[in-house]
């Protein structure tokens, strides 16, 4: 298995209603998560312990919020439009 992203939660659900421009830039911000974690967490399902913290990103038109799991996974928890 490798390391990918994937809404979760209610961020899938308002996923459906954001605009395109705002869901790429998470979508971006997203993958370059993946690729930190694919260098950081290199064992993946094989680490253990607790889960590597997640955290806030800003990006453009607003925010998302992600969760880092040893099932080689980075999910996009919340995702927050504010317009700008």
């Amino acid at each position: 298995m490798s390391w990918k992203w994937e809404y979760a939660f209610g961020a899938e659900e308002a996923a459906r209603t954001a605009p395109g421009d705002f869901l790429a830039a998470v979508a971006r911000k997203a993958d370059e998560l993946v690729r930190a974690a694919e260098a950081l967490h290199v064992h993946g399902r094989a680490h253990e312990g607790v889960d590597p913290k997640g955290g806030d990103v800003d990006v453009a038109g607003g925010m998302f919020t992600y969760q880092v799991v040893r099932s080689e996974r980075i999910y996009v928890v919340q995702i927050t439009w504010l317009g700008y």
